[in-house]
């Protein structure tokens, strides 16, 4: 049972509007995201959990104070500090001899641990790093992921989800051309994982169609997969399952083309082609003169000749 379920009954409006907005919705709000320091982090770390919190603004929460966190060993305060503030996802960024610059990327189910990845920061480049302009907080991005062990590697596919749970933005059932300003994209190689940022830059091409080019923008890092604690294949099934009311209806006899167009199919009942009524033409028609055909002196009838004379 979740934290809404246990909590009974308020008598203020304001007690009641927070009943309200965690309560289970058909369409559940945009996932907050806690930003968390570790005992000990380092000025990249700094500049990389700043810089997340940018790109997930207003969803994220970011506390600047450093704390005792090991993941790993042990999720509990994570866990209780999700419950407490109603945040699904979290972003943990530490820093030791063992496992220096250390970012930590982590999914929630019902205030429990669902998914976690760390990852190692080779080299990042923050936002201040680029001197031109930055799209607008809270501009919902386009994702775009390029790696053959994104569909082949079960980590890699499990981190392609976390990481479109992380930067997804708010959900959208149309897209205007000109709203689309941010791209970010993750490139999985042998070495390890590319994040880069980019501003959509569109310009006029003479035709409908503009001309787009990508600037980047920040923040761009090299990071490399250390270690990770995935959900087993029933609590992921769990995790992923939809209310029946938001499950499209199958409509009977119509589904949809490899173009996009709809097509149906049509049953008819068993039909008899010796019956089939079809157009008559003109030219097909018997004309006048057919009974008359070869001549006066032809025999229409074998049964008019009598004694070897034939009766008109």
């Amino acid at each position: 049972m979740g934290i809404a379920g246990r909590i009974q009954k308020t008598k203020t409006r304001k007690g009641k509007r927070h009943i309200e907005d965690r309560a289970p919705k058909l369409i559940e709000n945009e996932k907050k995201v806690l930003i968390l320091k570790g005992h000990k982090t380092n000025n990249v770390l700094q500049e990389c959990l700043k810089d997340i919190n940018s790109l997930k603004r207003p969803h994220a929460i970011f506390f600047n104070r450093k704390r005792d966190l090991v993941p790993f060993e042990n999720i509990t305060p994570v866990e209780q500090l999700s419950a407490k503030l109603d945040a699904g996802l979290f972003v943990i960024g530490s820093h030791s001899k063992k496992r220096p610059q250390n970012l930590i990327l982590g999914r929630m189910f019902d205030h429990h641990l669902l998914d976690m990845v760390e990852l190692g920061v080779q080299s990042a480049k923050s936002l201040h790093d680029f001197k031109n302009a930055k799209v607008a907080a809270g501009t919902k991005p386009c994702l775009l992921f390029a790696g053959e062990r994104f569909s082949s590697d079960d980590t890699y596919v499990r981190l392609k989800s976390l990481l479109i749970d992380l930067f997804r933005g708010e959900h959208a059932t149309a897209v205007r051309l000109g709203g689309f300003e941010h791209a970010l994209a993750f490139t999985a190689t042998e070495a390890g994982l590319h994040m880069r940022s980019y501003r959509v830059v569109t310009q006029r091409s003479g035709g409908r169609v503009p001309r787009v080019e990508l600037e980047e923008i920040g923040p761009s890092l090299d990071l490399v997969v250390r270690r990770s604690r995935l959900a087993s294949d029933d609590l992921f099934r769990r995790a992923l399952k939809q209310p029946k009311q938001l499950k499209a209806k199958k409509v009977k006899n119509v589904s949809d083309g490899k173009l996009g167009a709809q097509m149906g199919r049509i049953h008819m009942e068993r039909q008899d082609l010796r019956k089939l009524t079809t157009r008559k033409l003109k030219g097909l028609k018997p004309g006048k003169n057919a009974a008359v055909e070869g001549g006066a002196g032809d025999v229409q009838n074998p049964m008019d000749v009598q004694d070897g004379e034939v009766t008109t």
